[in-house]
């Protein structure tokens, strides 16, 4: 076996939602290259359709681009977002990322973190602040308002941090066992958790062990 890499790519802005969703579903998909349809991914493939046509629109003040380019050096991120917003002020404009999701709101953070790395990556790029965003749901025709305080950036950044130790590990997480996840994830015949559940404390023992050189 070759040994693992010391730098990996930009990681997806996408593979940070599903790391917070499901650790062993972003490695399903970043690391080993796997992926399935189901009705729930081909309703947001049309959903971003639209937004990803990109373009700049202006309207009472406020300019909107439509699929921005976004990425992070400290953080290793990268990707597009659907629309940010960007009110002017005065110390110049304020960004206001938008993302487009299918169905409604989640009990989960899954959405909230994606698009709070999406702010993050905003600062980085403005070097100004970008204390909320929206998150607009095509099954309630609303959006939903999302601050970036202290708790959701650490939960962002901690994700971030965890999925880029699985990606230079070059090790997929066993399954958690998460019924209510599992039982809607695109990726459950292939991750197949029943057939391949370990404890998950077996794992993380044996990527501690890595990590001091323990044999």
């Amino acid at each position: 076996m070759p040994p693992p890499p010391t730098e990996i790519e930009p990681i997806p802005l996408s593979a940070v939602q599903h790391a917070v969703y499901c650790l062993r579903q972003a490695a399903l998909i970043h690391l080993e290259q796997l992926w399935a349809e189901n009705r729930f991914t081909a309703e947001g493939d049309v959903l971003h359709a639209v937004t990803d046509k990109g373009g700049n629109r202006h309207g009472r003040g406020v300019r909107r681009v439509m699929s921005l380019p976004l990425s992070s050096s400290r953080l290793n991120l990268t990707g597009v977002a659907d629309l940010v917003e960007f009110t002017p002020g005065p110390t110049g404009e304020q960004a206001f990322p938008v993302e487009y999701k299918r169905g409604k709101p989640k009990l989960h953070r899954a959405d909230e973190v994606q698009l709070c790395a999406q702010a993050l990556c905003l600062e980085e790029m403005t070097g100004k602040p970008v204390k909320e965003g929206a998150l607009y749901y095509a099954e309630t025709h609303r959006r939903v308002m999302v601050f970036f305080d202290t708790d959701l950036r650490a939960l962002t950044e901690n994700t971030v941090t965890a999925l880029s130790q699985v990606l230079l590990s070059c090790q997929t997480p066993p399954p958690t066992q998460q019924k209510s996840r599992c039982r809607n994830c695109s990726l459950y015949d292939l991750c197949r958790p029943k057939s391949f559940a370990r404890p998950v404390k077996v794992w993380r023992n044996s990527m501690i062990d890595q990590a001091l050189g323990t044999p």
